[in-house]
């Protein structure tokens, strides 16, 4: 079983938004996704999506959108962005999405021997707002807190974990901060983000930092391919 990752499609098949209206690096993106997607991953992988998925509003309108993401091959966990505006409650999530798409949100996914945690998370630059202070303290924080809880008590020795945000947990500085510190308390070994796009983002897609991989996949940051975070 392979795991690799990527997010930030944004994928608008039913809306009218293109993501070419931010540059050729988005021309034909999506195919280019495709076949590398096709030519990596066997039904027996992992793909997991960071967010951003669909601009849709809702589930009709994204219902395209998530229809071409389940025609790929391999298992899809998804994670919630802040623009998947269509994401709703854990239970109608799991009755509408098709079976090989798994959501992601405050809980914890076995599989072998692989455990995948994590939420949205959110703005935590030196810029954030009072506005973005309070969403973390009040909602992501504690989702994050929930889902490493979840984790701690479904790990078994010898178990490999992923932790899936959207936001990256860390300023372009790559600082500690007390994202970071929690990472290294509950040992976890890789953390698969996206969110950040364009030229101006000025960052690594990858980053060791006190023994923990870090992995920036959003599509247009790593050239419309998936990132391979375990092989074997």
């Amino acid at each position: 079983m392979k795991v690799f990752a990527i997010s930030d499609p944004h994928l608008s098949f039913t809306v009218n938004k293109p993501m070419t209206i931010f540059g050729e690096h988005w021309n034909n993106y999506w195919d280019i996704i495709c076949e590398d997607w096709k030519k990596k991953v066997t039904k027996d992988d992992i793909v997991l999506v960071a967010g951003d998925i669909s601009w849709g509003n809702n589930f009709e309108e994204s219902k395209a959108d998530i229809d071409a993401l389940a025609a790929l091959p391999g298992t899809i966990v998804i994670g919630k962005g802040n623009h998947d505006y269509w994401w709703s409650s854990m239970a109608k999530m799991k009755a509408w999405l098709p079976k090989n798409i798994i959501p992601l949100y405050n809980n914890c996914l076995r599989f072998n021997d692989v455990l995948v945690c994590g939420t949205r998370l959110w703005n935590v630059y030196p810029n954030a707002t009072e506005e973005d202070k309070r969403i973390l303290q009040k909602h992501e924080i504690p989702r994050l807190n929930l889902s490493l809880e979840a984790m701690e008590k479904e790990r078994k020795e010898g178990d490999r974990v992923i932790c899936m945000l959207h936001f990256p947990p860390f300023d372009l500085s790559y600082q500690e901060n007390e994202f970071t510190k929690l990472f290294e308390e509950h040992k976890i070994d890789k953390v698969v983000y996206g969110h950040l796009h364009g030229d101006v983002c000025k960052t690594f897609p990858y980053k060791n930092i006190n023994g923990i991989d870090y992995y920036l996949t959003a599509c247009d940051q790593v050239d419309h391919h998936l990132v391979t975070i375990y092989e074997e």
